[in-house]
């Protein structure tokens, strides 16, 4: 497997692939893969001829206390794990080489982000939505997999492929989950044995509001309100956030329809964890290990 970490030796590498009659396609992760981030790469290799895994710790989506400088890094172990998932190329940028000075121009997500993590992380999907565009510009994939745990950031980046007439097809893969069905994230290392357990009670509390929608209960508030029912009983869990909204605008709903999105974001020590489903659908329709 070829490691790369310059700008020009990356897209040489991808357009020499695509001269071949090759499609490249990418997984932009942050690292310390898990086996939710291997799935996306397990999907790209069946839609794309060879596989870029992108490395990239980006600091301009971290707020000022957040947790950038602690985010959970083990480059070693990815490369092994990439490897063995068959990825062809991991393009492993530094900071200076991403961003040779502070960047000024940006991607704004409008209103996408007025809703959910937008104005809790001022800054965040702006930060997403402009490392993407670089990497979509350096690597030049023919396709990019995303994870669904991130609805909100998947939502964001479809919009500015769409908007800004990127030439690459997004793919959306379902969440993993573990066998206990709390949603893979590499934050979830920050968990104690205890705060771990604590955690369940996230998607447990998504199971509620599926539960009643199965039943024929779609009033928005019915639904967050058996969500937050089932995560109030739950003293380690803080509730930052817990809302229907809509898949495409990402806005909150009165009514629920199938394709409605039901999204919490809580913390649990001192991890950030979100996690949502599509309410008609449920946990059943992610994908859950053994």
């Amino acid at each position: 497997m070829l490691r790369l970490s310059g700008l020009q030796e990356m897209r040489q590498w991808s357009r020499s692939k695509r001269a071949a009659g090759q499609t490249v396609g990418l997984v932009p992760t942050m690292g310390y893969l898990h086996e939710g981030h291997l799935r996306l790469i397990d999907r790209a290799s069946e839609v794309a001829d060879v596989v870029v895994v992108s490395i990239f710790v980006n600091p301009i989506q971290f707020g000022p206390n957040e947790d950038f400088l602690t985010y959970p890094r083990d480059l070693d172990r990815d490369c092994e794990l990439i490897e063995q998932r068959g990825g062809a190329c991991i393009f492993v940028p530094d900071t200076t080489v991403m961003y040779g000075s502070e960047p000024e121009v940006r991607v704004n997500p409008g209103s996408l982000a007025e809703h959910l993590c937008g104005p809790r992380r001022p800054g965040h999907f702006e930060g997403v939505l402009t490392v993407v565009a670089k990497l979509f510009n350096v690597v030049e994939p023919d396709l990019a997999v995303f994870g669904r745990k991130d609805a909100q950031q998947a939502r964001a980046i479809c919009r500015m492929v769409d908007d800004l007439n990127f030439p690459v097809q997004v793919v959306v893969f379902p969440t993993v989950r573990e066998p206990d069905r709390l949603a893979m994230s590499s934050r979830n290392s920050y968990l104690s044995p205890e705060e771990r357990a604590a955690a369940l009670s996230i998607p447990r509390s998504l199971d509620a509001a599926h539960g009643m929608f199965v039943s024929g209960v779609t009033d928005a508030r019915a639904l967050i309100g058996a969500v937050r029912e089932v995560l109030d009983r739950e003293t380690l869990i803080d509730v930052d956030y817990a809302e229907a909204v809509d898949p495409d605008t990402m806005a909150p709903v009165n009514t629920a329809g199938h394709d409605a999105i039901v999204a919490v974001a809580a913390r649990v020590g001192k991890a950030r964890l979100i996690d949502n489903i599509v309410v008609g659908v449920g946990i059943a329709g992610d994908e859950i290990l053994e």
